[in-house]
């Protein structure tokens, strides 16, 4: 069986997706899938050994442009490339019109997702072929298990889900592995922050841990916020700019990882790494780290993320070494 699947973004929604492939690969064991997924998330599918092709798109690059002639060209190789297979499912899992309107209803085979009232935008489910009630109240990674396994014929399975992409790290683990930990300091949105005097009280708790503290970055505010936090600190390593694939091999390798609400966040918890992450103004019940060993913190009252204290922090990430 042959199956697309339409998931282009978030990062975090891009990787809560690979247990319903692991379950769809345990129950039906010649399946493969194709992935249109945005690209610049474009390698996390290819980590996954149920997925043969990974078709990038640029719908957020696209829409500051959209009839640019550019643009229209890069939409219309997409199309091609898009439509050059004939499909026994598409499975829509992002819910949004968007998606639906502009990725699924093109591609050719027998389309599913969620039914309006359970989908993200409920107009989206007008695309498809096969509507799935889906509950609201699961966790993000078993709304899509569930989908998938309603979608191809099967139970979903009662036990935890598998990303299966923690193998394809191990081969090639950094020199120090086990060494060291990953702070994961960048988010997106200002109320997701740790204060940075916050930080860097942490990082001097931890300096005589004997692990080195490994900060990667990706725009170049974070890699200025990275220099400062690291300023004076010898057991601090501000990594150099590195490709996602390269971030998570350092994830993979680090003894324990400390982050706020990121997407980074998700791919340790996809790799099987212990992390700590803290939550401010989101719920971690329906879309926070999924796996083992991962512990949400949370502000005392209310959502300011200043109210987590560093020594907090230390006292939990204290007994997850011991």
């Amino acid at each position: 069986m042959k199956v697309l699947i339409v998931k282009t973004s978030s990062m975090g929604d891009v990787l809560h997706t690979l247990p319903a492939l692991t379950d769809a690969l345990r129950a039906l064991p010649d399946i493969r899938f194709d992935w249109v997924v945005e690209e610049g998330f474009a390698q996390i599918p290819s980590w996954h050994p149920a997925v043969e092709e990974t078709l990038p798109v640029a719908l957020r690059r696209w829409r500051k442009n959209w009839f640019g002639s550019q643009t229209r060209e890069e939409r219309f190789l997409f199309k091609k490339q898009l439509q050059a297979r004939q499909y026994d499912r598409i499975i829509d899992a992002q819910g949004l019109v968007k998606s639906a309107a502009l990725v699924t209803r093109l591609a050719r085979g027998n389309k599913h997702g969620q039914d309006s009232r359970s989908a993200r935008e409920p107009f989206a489910s007008w695309w498809y072929d096969q509507r799935h009630a889906i509950p609201k109240q699961l966790h993000a990674v078993e709304r899509t298990r569930l989908l998938f396994a309603k979608s191809l014929g099967y139970p979903r399975p009662e036990t935890r889900g598998d990303y299966a992409i923690a193998g394809h790290f191990l081969a090639a683990l950094p020199e120090d592995a086990g060494r060291y930990l990953v702070f994961l300091h960048a988010t997106t949105r200002d109320n997701k922050h740790w204060p940075e005097s916050h930080w860097r009280e942490l990082i001097g708790l931890l300096s005589h841990s004997g692990y080195r503290i490994k900060l990667p970055w990706g725009a170049e505010h974070e890699h200025q916020r990275a220099r400062r936090l690291a300023e004076g600190f010898s057991h601090v390593e501000v990594l150099p700019k590195l490709s996602l694939e390269q971030v998570a091999r350092e994830l993979a390798g680090a003894r324990l990882v400390v982050s706020v609400d990121t997407g980074l966040s998700h791919l340790t918890a996809a790799l099987d790494r212990p992390n700590i992450t803290l939550y401010g103004p989101t719920d971690p019940g329906l879309i926070g780290g999924y796996g083992d060993n991962q512990v949400a913190l949370r502000p005392p009252q209310g959502n300011a993320m200043s109210d987590i204290t560093a020594s907090t922090v230390f006292s939990t990430l204290s007994v997850q070494l011991s």
